[in-house]
C-alpha cells in the first residue's frame, strides 16, 4: 500500500475497509442507525424552535391553555430528546472503540509480522518514532475524532437545509427604497447569516491555521517524552549501576522543555482562536435578535416569530461555521492520522525494500540434512559497509563452535540466522525442520507471573511443576519457586544475573537441537558461567551449540573456534 495521494485518500485507504470488514453487516446496521438517529437529532432541533415561536405567541396572547398545551408538548419533547441522544451516544461509542479496534489490530498485525518491529527501526528515512505512541493514541484519535467530525458535519448539514428554509419562510420580504427604485430582497436574512458565517469562517481559519502544526510539534513531543521516560524504567538497573541518574535527569527536563516550547506554541495558536471565537459567540447571541427586531417593533411579526427567527439564525450560522468550531479538532485529529499513516508508510516501505531483487541480500533456505551452512556469507550494514567478511563453513549436529572476535558482528551473524537481518550478500542453509533457541545477553520477561514470564511464548500450562521447580533448581533459583505466581515487572524487579539464570531455565524447559547464545551468561561471575555452560553440556549433550562471548572460560566447552 503506498501513499503518496492527498490525505482524506490516504486515510480512506487505511481505515475504510473497516466497513467491508468480516463484521460488515453489524458495522453497516451501527452506522445506518447513527444516521436515523442524527436525523432524529435534527428533527427534535427544529420540533423545538416551532415549539418556541408557539410558546412564545401564547406569552404573547396571554393564553393560558396555550401555556399549558404547550407545557406537555415540552414533556415529550424532553424525553424524545433524551431516548435519542442516549441512543445515539451509545451507537456512536460502539462504532469508534470497533473501528479503533480493528484499525489497531491491522496496523500491530503489520508492525509485528516478520519481526518488522525491529527491522524498521534500520529504516532511517522513514517517519516512524514512537510506535507505541502512535499505535495506543494516535489510532484512538484518528478513529474516535473521525466519527465525531462526520456526525456534527452531517448535522450541520442537515441544519442547513433545514433552518435555511425556515429561515427564508420566516423573513419574508424586505423592501428597499433606494428613492429611484424599490428593490425586493426575499430571504433576507438566509444572506445575512451566509455573509456573516462566511467572514467568521474564513477569519477563524485565518487565525487558527497555525495551531495544525503546533499541534502536531506537540504531541511529537509528548511522544518522546514518554518513550525516553519508559525505556529509563527498562534500563533502571543499569542506569543505577553506572550512577547515570544526573545525565538522565538532565536528559528529561530537556525533554520536557521540549514539551513546554511545544505547549506554549500551541497556547498562542488557541489563544488567537479563543480571542476570535470568544467575541464571535457573544456577537452570536444578540446580532439575530437586533437583525429581527426591526420587522417586530414595525409589527410585521409577532413575538413567536421573531424568536423562532433568532433561533433559525443561530443554527444557520452554527451549521456554518462548523469549520471554526471544529478548528482545533480537525487539527489535532489531522495530526494524529498523519502520525499513523507515516508509520505504516514506514512498514510498506520496509516491506518494500526486502522485497527488491537486490544482489545485497542474505538468502535464507532450509537444507536437507542437520548442518547449519555459511556458503560465503558477507553482513553489511544499511549503508553498504561490511562488517562481517566473507564466511563459508558448516556447522554439523551436536558441534559446539565459539564465535569470538568482534561481539557486535557476531549479534549481527545471530540476527542473519535468525533472518531479522538480510543485508549482506551470500547464503545461510538452515538445518532441516529443526527450530533454533536464541538466548540474548537480556532474556524478554513479560509483566505477569514468574510462571508466566519463564514459559513465554508457550503458555504457563504446557510446563508441570516438578519440571519447573527442578529446573529453577538446576541454575541455583530455587528461591524464586515460592514466587512463581506472584505477579511483577520482572524485568526490573529481578537482577540481570537472575535474569540470565532464568533464560537458561528457559533453555533446559525448551531443551532445543540448535542452541546460540549471545553473550547470555556475561552478567554472572567466572564460576557462575562456567557453571551454566557445565549445566548446557550435561543436561542437552546432543544440541549444537553457537555461543558469542569472548569470555575465557567458555573455551573449554567449546570444540572449535570461529573468529570473525
Amino acid at each position: 500500500m503506498r501513499y503518496s495521494n492527498g490525505f482524506f485518500i490516504q486515510f480512506i485507504r487505511l481505515a475504510g475497509p473497516f466497513w467491508r470488514s468480516e463484521n460488515q453487516a453489524v458495522i453497516r446496521q451501527l452506522t445506518l442507525a447513527l444516521i436515523v438517529l442524527t436525523v432524529m437529532q435534527m428533527a427534535i432541533a427544529v420540533v423545538i424552535t416551532e415549539w418556541s415561536a408557539a410558546l412564545f405567541n401564547a406569552l404573547e396572547q396571554h393564553s393560558m391553555s396555550g401555556l399549558l398545551k404547550q407545557t406537555m408538548l415540552l414533556l415529550l419533547i424532553f424525553a424524545a430528546s433524551m431516548a435519542v441522544t442516549v441512543s445515539h451516544l451509545k451507537i456512536k461509542r460502539q462504532l469508534q472503540v470497533g473501528w479503533r479496534n480493528w484499525l489497531t489490530e491491522r496496523v500491530i498485525g503489520q508492525w509485528m509480522d516478520k519481526a518488522h518491529h525491529y527491522q524498521v527501526t534500520h529504516i532511517q528515512s522513514a517517519s516512524h518514532d514512537n510506535p507505541d505512541g502512535r499505535i495506543a493514541e494516535d489510532i484512538r484519535i484518528a478513529t474516535e475524532d473521525a466519527i465525531t467530525l462526520s456526525h456534527s458535519l452531517f448535522y450541520s448539514l442537515l441544519v442547513l437545509v433545514s433552518f435555511t428554509t425556515i429561515l427564508w419562510q420566516l423573513s419574508g420580504t424586505v423592501v428597499i427604497d433606494l428613492g429611484v427604485i424599490q428593490m425586493p430582497i426575499h430571504g433576507h436574512l438566509v444572506w445575512i447569516a451566509m455573509i456573516y458565517a462566511a467572514v467568521a469562517s474564513f477569519l477563524g481559519w485565518r487565525i487558527g491555521k497555525p495551531l495544525i502544526h503546533a499541534t502536531d510539534v506537540r504531541q511529537t513531543a509528548e511522544a518522546n517524552f514518554r518513550f525516553n521516560l519508559v525505556t529509563a524504567r527498562e534500563n533502571s538497573l543499569a542506569i543505577a549501576l553506572i550512577h547515570g541518574e544526573a545525565d538522565e535527569q538532565k536528559r528529561f527536563v530537556r525533554l520536557f522543555g521540549d514539551i513546554v516550547d511545544a505547549f506554549n506554541r500551541q497556547t498562542r495558536a488557541m489563544s488567537n482562536i479563543m480571542l476570535f471565537t470568544s467575541g464571535y459567540s457573544v456577537l452570536s447571541t444578540a446580532f439575530p435578535v437586533l437583525v429581527s427586531a426591526p420587522r417586530y417593533i414595525l409589527g410585521s411579526i409577532s413575538l413567536g416569530a421573531l424568536m423562532q427567527s433568532v433561533q433559525a439564525f443561530q443554527q444557520t450560522t452554527s451549521a456554518l461555521s462548523w469549520p471554526v468550531d471544529n478548528m482545533s479538532t480537525v487539527a489535532q485529529w489531522r495530526a494524529s492520522v498523519e502520525r499513523v499513516l507515516s508509520l505504516v508508510q514506514a512498514l510498506d516501505d520496509l516491506e518494500v525494500e526486502l522485497a527488491k531483487a537486490d544482489p545485497h541480500r542474505i538468502l535464507l533456505e532450509k537444507g536437507e540434512d542437520s548442518v547449519l551452512r555459511f556458503q560465503d556469507l558477507c553482513i553489511a550494514r544499511l549503508d553498504s559497509v561490511v562488517c562481517v567478511s566473507p564466511i563459508t563453513v558448516d556447522i554439523r549436529a551436536g558441534e559446539r563452535v565459539l564465535i569470538t572476535g568482534n561481539t557486535f558482528s557476531g549479534s549481527k551473524l545471530f540476527k542473519a540466522i535468525a533472518g531479522l537481518w538480510p543485508w549482506g550478500s551470500g547464503c545461510i542453509e538452515l538445518p532441516d525442520d529443526e527450530p533454533m533457541f536464541f538466548m540474548p545477553p537480556r532474556p524478554y520477561l513479560p509483566a505477569g507471573t514468574l510462571r508466566d514470564a519463564i514459559c513465554y511464548p508457550s503458555t504457563s500450562g504446557s510446563v508441570g511443576q516438578t519440571e519447573l521447580e527442578q529446573a529453577l533448581e538446576l541454575v541455583g533459583l530455587q528461591e524464586l519457586v515460592e514466587q512463581l505466581d506472584q505477579v511483577d515487572f520482572w524485568d526490573t524487579a529481578l537482577p540481570r544475573e537472575q535474569q540470565q539464570r532464568l533464560g537458561m531455565v528457559r533453555l533446559l524447559l525448551r531443551r532445543p537441537k540448535w542452541i546460540l547464545l549471545q553473550e547470555a551468561f556475561d552478567s554472572l561471575n567466572p564460576d557462575g558461567e562456567t557453571e551454566m555452560f557445565r549445566l548446557v553440556c550435561q543436561e542437552l549433550p546432543d544440541a549444537t551449540l553457537l555461543t558469542v562471548t569472548n569470555q575465557p572460560t567458555a573455551e573449554a566447552y567449546h570444540q572449535r573456534k570461529l573468529v570473525l
